[in-house]
């Protein structure tokens, strides 16, 4: 493998650009650049390798072959012609091309992503004789193309499918949380595998998975396929030796205690058959990590204190039938503060009103994306001995 220095880009969901940064750094990533929705970082292609196979946070690794100033549609063609695709790919295998725009002049996104299509047709076609075939659903490659209102840059994929498909979901509950969101949630609340860990709102387990592929350091794209494996100039053995060196490293026998409960037995049911397929049937089987059908208004604490991580319901999803969403908050947070001294709750919400309704004051809120909706990842301190329940008299002067 070249120790050549390229340039890359990661997507990640907005408002975590600052931790996918920590993650490549740690990886080796250089000329760190984060910016909305990602992070521009250089290093030789095994740096990109190793944010693919270890990074939790990052959507896609994408690789950076070309980019300058255009005018119109026809400069659009011009640069993606110039780009030597033969390089990197054959004629037999299928392509797909995707453009993304920010404060673009062009009237058609849509024209200019055929522009770009057809140069790098007509390129392959007048380099090897023949022209790569179009697949929207499951391409060989795909070629990304970005513009804003004055520059094209161009990429290849290095991830193939999205990076927060970690290959262990076999079923999703409802609105489920993206594996690399929910990764995120755990980082920035602080979370450790030293620490008690609850969500109450669990639905297919994601959250309680991911902290236990975190707790045995399981890197998260172990167990699948990557887009570079399709490229031409890509090293199976330092591919394979860097997988090795990951797996070796996994440790099974570390100390957590990690549950997670929803009102629905179907859904337990799905997250733990996600967290067997993720590889966690040992933990399973010891407790360490639980699945439990209960109703979040009625939970109960697994430790004196802890951490609950979570993503409650907020209008887009359903509430248990016998209460709203805003009822059903309001109970539990009541239930938070009768029974959870000593906990910090972090909860990720679309409503603004959360703690409002919960009749509790957010220590702390960040702003996070959970695809197109705006959130909020609400912190409450539960301080043993300030809250009181309902109807409770005061005491003191």
């Amino acid at each position: 493998m070249s120790d050549a220095t390229e340039q890359f880009f990661a997507i990640c969901p907005r408002g975590l650009e600052p931790l996918l940064a920590d993650d490549l750094r740690a990886l080796g990533g250089q000329q760190l650049a984060p910016e909305g929705g990602g992070v521009g970082f250089a290093g030789p292609m095994a740096t990109a390798y190793a944010a693919n196979l270890h990074s939790r946070i990052a959507s896609r690794v994408l690789w950076q072959l070309a980019g300058g100033e255009y005018r119109d549609e026809g400069d659009l063609y011009a640069q993606a012609r110039a780009v030597a695709w033969e390089r990197h790919f054959d004629a037999e295998q299928t392509l797909r091309v995707d453009l993304s725009a920010s404060r673009s002049p062009l009237r058609s996104l849509e024209f200019a992503t055929l522009k770009i299509k057809d140069a790098i047709v007509d390129r392959m076609r007048e380099e090897t004789g023949a022209r790569p075939s179009i697949d929207r659903a499951r391409p060989d490659v795909r070629v990304f193309a970005y513009v804003d209102g004055q520059r094209l840059t161009l990429y290849l994929d290095l991830s193939g499918e999205p990076l927060f498909k970690r290959g262990w979901r076999a079923e999703k509950g409802e609105a489920p949380l993206k594996e690399n969101l929910a990764a995120g949630l755990l980082m920035l609340s602080g979370w450790t595998p030293g620490m008690p860990l609850l969500d109450p709102f669990c639905g297919s387990g994601t959250i309680a998975i991911e902290a236990a592929l975190i707790a045995s350091r399981r890197p998260p794209g172990l167990d699948r396929r990557f887009g570079f494996e399709q490229l031409a100039g890509f090293d199976a053995p330092a591919w394979r030796a860097l997988k090795a060196q990951a797996a070796a490293a996994i440790d099974d026998a570390v100390p957590a205690r990690i549950a997670g409960t929803d009102i629905s037995t179907r859904v337990i049911e799905t997250a733990r058959g996600n967290a067997r397929l993720a590889g966690l049937q040992a933990w399973l089987d010891d407790g360490r990590l639980a699945f439990a059908a209960a109703d979040a208004r009625q939970a109960q604490p697994i430790a004196d204190a802890g951490m609950i991580v979570t993503n409650p319901p907020y209008g887009e999803q359903s509430a248990p039938k016998s209460a709203t969403v805003p009822a059903l908050m309001r109970d539990f947070g009541d239930r938070m503060k009768a029974s959870f001294p000593g906990w910090t709750a972090w909860l990720l919400s679309a409503d603004r009103d959360l703690p409002r309704q919960m009749r509790l004051h957010e220590t702390r809120k960040t702003v996070l994306h959970n695809g197109a909706l705006e959130c909020r990842l609400f912190r409450f301190e539960m301080v043993a001995g300030q809250y009181r329940q309902r109807g409770e008299p005061r005491t003191g002067a």
